[in-house]
């Protein structure tokens, strides 16, 4: 009777697990309406912070007019290759002076050497710097594969160039430390033929498609980062019958993430998380609060390809990182921050101390930044008053980008049970009146100082 009865609770468990799933399973149709309806992972609203990587041929010449007077486009080296069909006349010389009078943009290829790639050290570097997720240009706009992708035959970092299998040499060794790999992938090709030819039915099916289900099925990425989406339509390019197999058929549909890049009409509107990119959409300046999952990328300096022109002036300090960072997460987004290596594989010194600073600050702060939302009533002008606010359950972080000069009110907050500052043992007073709560700074020097640039005080169980 016992063995009876166990057998009937199994089966009862059984039957209520296949009902769970049932439940949770969803079929996605290739259309927005059913397709917008997938909610972005956890994990990657959790993660906050994450690296971004542009390497190719670009990074040979690794140029772009840094000192011009023009838009924050015009200073991306890694479209190199457009300028020279564009015959724009600094990049023309630039190339004939340096390369030869009758060179082409794939005389960069067997330069991309990549001899000093060490892809252990670069994933230790992203992982100290307290990221949670990696993001590589699999193939940016000058259609350069960095794996051995049968789509660009003798175009690929295994056929020419390095000769190594870049994108499972990085997602191996991102995967060791704990980190999500993902992948960014260009839906043009400024010189392939196939693209400019117009000819949109042969381009996706013969070509893109093709590529990108042959980049998850090989590697298995947490995060599609799509761009190169403004020529055409979503409909022209099949992004809702690629969403379609990546979200319901693919190995990665469970967990993956992508972006709002599918179609000259989706960006802020379909697809998964919105994207910023240096605070632009498109060639608009971003000054509204997205109310939904959103991420910000731009480089360290004014490119994300190296660019060997730039001088310490383009580069942010760390100071601004920080409060970039801070800034993006209060208001609800991630920072999707990049790194250009050189040619050789080196990573330039001056991102890798970037990189490790801001480490160095999310180990003492990494609570008021993972796993938070923006607080529903933070104030509109954060940023002109140096305090930003994050919420962690019952907890608030007051995040300070400038020490405090006297009391510190927080607005709306009628009570806690406790006050303190990450990283300090000091003790923190506070008090609640008519519905403020107001905290008054600890005494601190560079003795005591538990971290540098920014400063936050946790406030928990409020109300």
């Amino acid at each position: 009777m016992l063995k009876k009865l166990h057998k009937i609770a199994a089966l009862a468990l059984v039957g209520s697990s296949l009902s769970l799933s049932s439940v949770n399973a969803q079929t996605y149709e290739a259309n927005w309406n059913s397709l917008d309806k997938r909610v972005t992972p956890q994990w990657w609203q959790d993660a906050k912070f994450g690296i971004f990587i542009h390497w190719g041929p670009y990074s040979v010449p690794a140029y772009a007019p840094v000192d011009e007077e023009e838009g924050v486009y015009e200073k991306y080296a890694e479209h190199y290759l457009t300028k020279l069909m564009q015959g724009k006349t600094s990049y023309v010389n630039y190339q004939k002076k340096y390369y030869g009078e009758n060179s082409t943009y794939d005389d960069f290829i067997p330069m991309f050497k990549a001899e000093f790639f060490n892809p252990d050290r670069w994933a230790d570097l992203f992982k100290k710097s307290g990221a949670g997720y990696v993001v590589l240009t699999s193939k940016h706009h000058d259609g350069f594969a960095l794996w051995p992708s049968k789509e660009t035959k003798g175009r690929n970092s295994v056929d020419a160039g390095p000769k190594r299998d870049i994108a499972q040499e990085l997602t191996d060794a991102v995967q060791k430390t704990g980190l999500k790999m993902g992948f960014y992938y260009s839906l043009l090709e400024w010189a392939n033929p196939l693209y400019t030819g117009g000819d949109m039915e042969k381009w996706t099916t013969q070509y893109m498609l093709p590529q990108m289900k042959d980049l998850v099925t090989r590697y298995k990425p947490e995060v599609i980062f799509s761009d190169g989406e403004w020529d055409y339509n979503s409909k022209e390019l099949k992004s809702e019958l690629f969403l379609q197999w990546l979200y319901n058929d693919s190995p990665v549909k469970n967990s993956v993430v992508v972006n709002d890049r599918w179609g000259k009409e989706t960006r802020s509107k379909h697809g998964g998380y919105y994207t910023t990119e240096y605070d632009l959409i498109g060639d608009t300046v971003n000054t509204r609060r997205i109310e939904h999952p959103w991420e910000e990328s731009r480089g360290i300096g004014t490119s994300y390809g190296y660019s060997q022109f730039e001088r310490l002036e383009h580069y942010s300090s760390t100071k601004q990182l920080i409060d970039l960072l801070i800034d993006k997460v209060s208001n609800g987004g991630n920072l999707l921050l990049n790194v250009g290596p050189k040619a050789n594989g080196l990573i330039p010194v001056i991102m890798e101390e970037r990189l490790l600073d801001m480490g160095k600050w999310l180990k003492v702060n990494g609570e008021a930044i993972y796993g938070t939302k923006a607080w529903a009533k933070r104030p509109a002008k954060m940023k002109e008053n140096n305090v930003f606010y994050t919420q962690k359950g019952k907890d608030l972080y007051v995040l300070c980008t400038a020490w405090p000069k006297g009391n510190l009110t927080v607005p709306g907050v009628k009570s806690a049970s406790k006050v303190n500052l990450l990283g300090a043992d000091a003790k923190v007073n506070f008090s609640a009146k008519s519905g403020n709560l107001s905290i008054v700074a600890p005494a601190i020097n560079p003795g005591n100082m538990p971290s540098e640039h920014a400063w936050v005080f946790k406030i928990s169980n409020f109300n």
